[in-house]
């Protein structure tokens, strides 16, 4: 089990996003939510995916696009850090990921589909991951983080955007 990371782990702007992960085994969690998101999304018309709440704010297939460029990027910098590789990793723009992501041009099930894929890609890499990995510190964006503080700011991140997607987009 990989044990929930303390605050000198993570810079404190991903207290919302470790936050969020409130469950026992994150593994566990971090299985569930390709369900979820499906949940959310079920019966929601391929037109609808090009809605955004307010101007310059994304669509839903751009925030599910998001939520699959965080799941790579995220999942990148968890497993060179718990293989001990202490080389700084830099942050991206996620405004230019999106601009460059084609993500309306998509569908709902291919989209969801991509970031199941990547879900369960990265659980089976998380099986090789014990508690001293885990525990390795690193440099991402800038700031020291643990592997399991990555770990956790991976389901929170979708946690987070899924909150929002029910609030703002399908309310």
């Amino acid at each position: 089990m990989i044990s929930k990371p303390r605050k000198d782990e993570y810079a404190s702007y991903y207290e919302n996003y470790i936050s969020k992960m409130t469950g026992p085994d994150i593994k566990s969690d971090l299985a569930r939510q390709p369900q979820e998101l499906r949940e959310a999304l079920a019966g929601v018309p391929e037109e609808k995916g090009t809605f955004a709440y307010a101007d310059g704010k994304w669509t839903v297939k751009e925030l599910l696009s998001h939520i699959i460029d965080g799941e790579r990027i995220f999942a990148y910098r968890a497993h060179r850090i718990s293989r001990g590789d202490t080389t700084p990793l830099e942050g991206f723009e996620q405004d230019d990921y999106i601009a460059n992501s084609n993500a309306n041009e998509r569908s709902f099930a291919s989209l969801l589909d991509e970031f199941d894929l990547q879900r369960r890609s990265n659980l089976l890499m998380l099986e090789k991951v014990d508690d001293a990995a885990a525990a390795r510190m690193g440099t991402a964006s800038g700031n020291p983080v643990s592997a399991r503080a990555i770990i956790y700011i991976l389901g929170g991140h979708v946690s987070h955007h899924l909150s929002i997607l029910r609030e703002r987009y399908l309310a």
